[in-house]
């Protein structure tokens, strides 16, 4: 097997040692050892290796997924690696797990049962401190849009920011732009609003597929209305 046919090696810290996890079928360059998939070889120049003739046989694999356990079995075993799979999706290495001593798998599983109710109530206490922040600023973009446009109803404003402001949306309330209230942020968050829900916008969409043309037909009631809510109530 040549590692280099599926893309560069992944960069490593130094001192780290990485391990492939094998794809196509191998054979180990010192002891002929038949490597297939799922098995797992060492690149020493080029040549692949087995565990055993890398020396590293005597370690465990510890996959990825559970934190904790993974940082404290690092710090118990005296010699370690890195497991990485290439990924024919994405193109890249991806860390898939990695080789420790038993040793240090027991004893890092031992320290995380004895604090396991700690870490979970710092999990809860984390998430719940994120959920506060997040309500705390969509509250705080909704001032922003009040603020900009004085006329537009509390509720539309309400509605404006809990749309903008979804986690994980990409939406203009989650740019850097927007955690600044920055006037042409909130203006782009409140014209989307008026566009989706105060015009046949989506209708136009549906049966042009133009998003310029369906933009133009409905760009002079957009404009219209945000010029009334950026206006003073009367």
């Amino acid at each position: 097997m040549n590692h280099e046919e599926e893309g560069p090696s992944p960069k490593s810290k130094p001192g780290e040692i990485v391990v492939f996890m094998v794809r196509r079928d191998a054979r180990c360059a010192e002891c002929s050892r038949a490597l297939s998939d799922g098995n797992l070889l060492r690149i020493e120049g080029d040549k692949p290796l087995c565990m055993d003739c890398a020396d590293l046989g005597h370690l465990e694999f510890l996959p990825s997924g559970n934190t904790a356990l993974t940082r404290r079995a690092t710090k118990h075993s005296p010699l370690r690696a890195v497991v990485v799979r290439w990924a024919r999706a994405r193109k890249r290495y991806e860390r898939r797990g990695i080789l420790v001593t038993p040793d240090a798998i027991e004893k890092a599983e031992v320290e995380c049962l004895a604090d396991e109710e700690s870490r979970a109530c710092q999990r809860e206490r984390a998430a719940v401190r994120r959920e506060g922040e997040d309500r705390e600023f969509v509250a705080r973009f909704a001032e922003a849009v009040r603020r900009d446009f004085p006329s537009c109803p509390a509720e539309s404003a309400e509605k404006i920011a809990a749309h903008a402001c979804l986690k994980n949306s990409g939406r203009v309330g989650r740019t850097a732009a927007a955690k600044e209230f920055e006037p042409r942020a909130v203006e782009l968050a409140v014209g989307a609003h008026i566009r989706h829900v105060h015009t046949n916008y989506d209708e136009l969409l549906m049966k042009c597929g133009d998003r310029a043309l369906a933009r133009e037909a409905i760009g002079g009631k957009v404009h219209e209305l945000l010029a009334r809510w950026r206006a003073w109530p009367a």
